[in-house]
């Protein structure tokens, strides 16, 4: 009995001043705060990145001053980095570049990789190396990996991405019967194989000096059957490629074909119907789809000169098989601008700094 007194002298003056002082009612509420803003501190360690999270990001800021700096507020236009976590938030500079919204009547974004193809800085594998090395620049800030941008954007290559790029080389190859272009296949021998110092045609007016490293990243442009001959590109030049065998590309190739018509080997000029010569021009299809119109005529009474801008696989003598022609020789001799020349069968030489297809 002689301990509830002291309880009820305990308890009692807290509870009088809840009753008449009217800050009593604000003062739990003070102390509440802290333990609210805690978490949410704890749940956003990292500030900057909490706009990319979510499309309701910093809808629900209290009017109280905020407490993640003005920055880190969710943007009103879309984010390319939206879903990122935390931990991968771009940089500043990467936040910064796509903050002006798509002018009216342009087109929407792309990746950086893809633009810089499209404008023939590079290939899409050498503008992901140089982005990876901080070498590429979208309106004057450095850009991360998976950048999206605009038509407008302002894009900078540093000049050490384009020293890189002009050590790459293209060589130009008399390639013989028995090679193929690409992959080594059935057994067969790849045309990559015949690049070395003795296949070097002594004449190449380039002066430039064979390397292994030369060898690493060579890919063929476009393909030379395993049964034809004659000239091959093959470069470690992105550009070069996308230019040759890009879907975009118009780059005119020209083949010298020997045919047969029929049991007709001599003459075949004269044998062959007018009309089946138009068709081979234009209005053939192949795998369910138009080619594109060809020049072909003839060179004399058993070769055609064939002129295309595309390049399917076995295109040229499947086109003549639909008109009843049968190939027994082909040659490519022209890609562009650039010709195959005095170049002697099995030997290559390089594209010359001068030299445009």
């Amino acid at each position: 009995m002689s301990d509830s007194p002291p309880r009820r002298r305990l308890s009692l003056p807290p509870a009088a001043p809840a009753k008449v002082a009217p800050p009593a009612a604000t003062a739990p509420s003070a102390r509440r705060a802290p333990a609210t803003a805690q978490p949410a501190a704890r749940a956003n360690a990292g500030p900057a990145a909490r706009p990319f999270n979510g499309p309701n990001a910093g809808a629900n800021a209290s009017p109280r001053p905020p407490v993640r700096p003005a920055a880190a507020r969710a943007p009103s236009r879309p984010d390319p980095w939206q879903g990122r976590s935390p931990d991968r938030a771009p940089p500043p500079a990467a936040r910064r570049a796509p903050a002006a919204a798509p002018p009216a009547g342009e087109g929407g974004t792309s990746r950086l990789n893809k633009r810089m193809a499209e404008l023939g800085l590079c290939s899409r594998r050498e503008a992901d190396d140089w982005i990876a090395q901080g070498w590429v620049k979208v309106n004057g800030e450095v850009a991360p990996m998976g950048l999206q941008v605009l038509p407008t954007d302002r894009i900078e290559v540093e000049r050490v991405a384009q020293g890189f790029q002009e050590q790459k080389v293209t060589i130009l190859m008399h390639k013989p019967m028995g090679y193929v272009s690409g992959q080594a296949e059935d057994g067969h021998t790849p045309a990559v194989a015949l690049i070395n110092p003795r296949t070097h045609w002594r004449e190449d007016p380039s002066r430039m000096r064979f390397s292994p490293p030369q060898l690493r990243g060579l890919a063929p442009c476009g393909r030379l059957d395993i049964d034809s001959v004659g000239l091959l590109v093959l470069t470690q030049d992105g550009r070069v490629a996308r230019q040759l065998i890009g879907e975009d590309s118009d780059v005119e190739k020209e083949y010298l074909v020997r045919v047969q018509y029929g049991d007709v080997a001599l003459n075949v000029q004269d044998a062959f119907p007018a009309d089946q010569l138009a068709r081979l021009c234009h209005g053939l299809a192949l795998d369910g789809q138009p080619l594109k119109p060809a020049r072909v005529d003839w060179q004399n009474p058993e070769q055609l000169r064939f002129v295309l801008k595309e390049g399917k696989k076995r295109q040229i003598r499947r086109m003549c098989e639909l008109v009843g022609l049968k190939v027994v020789g082909l040659k490519r001799i022209r890609i562009g601008r650039i010709t195959l020349g005095n170049l002697p069968v099995g030997q290559w030489r390089y594209l010359g700094a001068h030299e445009k297809f």
